[in-house]
């Protein structure tokens, strides 16, 4: 006689099983898209046995699942407005807070953009272009937004449009013990360039649970950038996923240094050949803090290129992972990929856990691959002490240059003096 053996439910998969039980008949859309997406996770959160998740066991990381936020009232939109990042550069052209739209400003000449809620009550034709970028829909992070979520924004820049200015996506969160769901989706048509800010803040122990999916056709110019910046409370699990056509070029920056637990996953898909594609990260961890990038680019087309730099700084008793993978298909030839993570490590408790992989199918193609992992070099560390400045200041001058060049992808100055005080801050935060 055979047996099955079924694990216990943690409390969090009870929550969520509870919570989609009781909530399914009012979300809006498709109630069989939202049915199978559960049923990706309703067997179990992934956890270190599941390969993507190896080093990021979600099982047992996630406690608890709180409760679907309710509705922002009046009170938290105003202190949301106050405390959205980057005012200097962008106020927020969207403002979510707690995975609702609330605010929605004017777009510029060429830019369409609709709520996510609006959309679903319009059965809006676009809604059909989820998923489109090709990331896995069993994936527990995406699975978990499509059951869940109810509102956010679709935007579509029409062809040969040029948006000087760039586009600010502020998701704010406020107050704490509730789980907010947001998607956007970006069509960027024939021709268009555009430039995007995605902001995450907040405080309190709540949970983030954001989908950003790229559909960018032939001969577009893509910008994007992100910064989690979340309290500590907070778990974070953020997907972005795109879809690049021909003649494209794609550069991506995100800069996490917020939550307990965070893991951004990128996928990337080349539809169309001589593409260019550049994917760019930091992530700064202190304290307990587990923060993931998972990375997986997928070259189908001819002659396109990717570079994939990341750095991870570590402190205390903090762990960062990053896992990249480059698949090149048979039918790519000319492929050019180089991906690069290294790792700083500044504390004896730190862990870093780097992954890098090529998957090659084709013959004629240039790709590489590193990862480095080390601590500050007591020569340097000693050349700026001898010269009068303290050591913590020290450390601060070579983390600053460790990061710089991830930094410096980031062409819009005023943007980028903003990130620079957004890790300052890091720095002096640092005991």
């Amino acid at each position: 006689m055979n047996s099955i053996v079924r694990p216990i439910k943690t409390a969090a998969e009870t929550a969520l099983v509870e919570q989609f039980t009781a909530a399914k008949a009012s979300l809006p859309g498709d109630k069989s898209v939202r049915e199978t997406a559960f049923g990706a996770v309703v067997e179990g959160l992934p956890h270190r046995r599941v390969e993507e998740w190896k080093y990021t066991d979600l099982r047992a990381l996630m406690k608890d699942a709180k409760p679907l936020a309710a509705a922002p009232g009046k009170a938290e939109i105003e202190a949301a407005k106050a405390s959205a990042p980057f005012a200097s550069v962008r106020k927020p052209d969207a403002l979510l807070v707690n995975g609702a739209l609330v605010e929605l400003g004017a777009m510029p000449k060429g830019v369409e953009a609709v709520s996510l809620a609006k959309a679903y009550a319009d059965n809006h034709p676009l809604l059909a272009k989820f998923g489109e970028a090709g990331a896995p829909g069993d994936n527990a992070a995406i699975a978990l937004n499509t059951a869940f979520v109810s509102d956010g924004l679709l935007l579509t820049v029409e062809a040969g449009a040029k948006i000087d200015e760039p586009l600010h996506l502020a998701f704010v969160q406020q107050g704490a013990g509730h789980a907010a769901y947001a998607r956007v989706l970006i069509l960027v048509e024939e021709g268009a360039s555009l430039t995007v800010i995605e902001s995450h803040t907040g405080k309190g122990a709540h949970q983030t649970n954001s989908y950003v999916e790229l559909l960018a056709a032939d001969k577009t110019d893509v910008t994007l950038f992100k910064l989690q910046n979340e309290d500590l409370a907070t778990q974070h699990l953020a997907t972005l996923a795109m879809k690049l056509g021909a003649e494209a070029n794609l550069t991506t920056a995100n800069v996490s240094r917020g939550s307990a637990l965070a893991r951004q996953q990128i996928f990337v898909k080349f539809e169309g050949d001589n593409t260019k594609a550049s994917l760019n990260g930091i992530s700064l961890s202190g304290g307990n803090r587990h923060l993931d990038t998972t990375l997986f680019v997928d070259h189908a087309s001819f002659n396109c290129e990717s570079r994939e730099q990341f750095k991870q700084v570590l402190d205390g008793e903090s762990r960062s992972v990053f896992q990249g993978k480059i698949l090149v298909r048979q039918n790519a030839q000319k492929t050019d990929g180089r991906m690069m993570m290294r790792a700083l490590m500044l504390s004896e408790g730190c862990e870093a856990d780097l992954k890098p992989e090529l998957e090659i199918y084709a013959d004629d193609v240039q790709c590489a691959h590193g990862a480095t992992c080390a601590a500050i070099e007591e020569d340097y560390l000693f050349y700026l002490m001898a010269r009068g400045i303290p050591k913590k200041d020290a450390e601060a001058i070579l983390i600053e240059a460790f990061i710089d060049d991830v930094l410096e992808t980031v062409e819009d100055e005023a943007l980028r003096g903003e990130i620079h005080a957004v890790t300052h801050d890091w720095l002096q935060a640092r005991d």
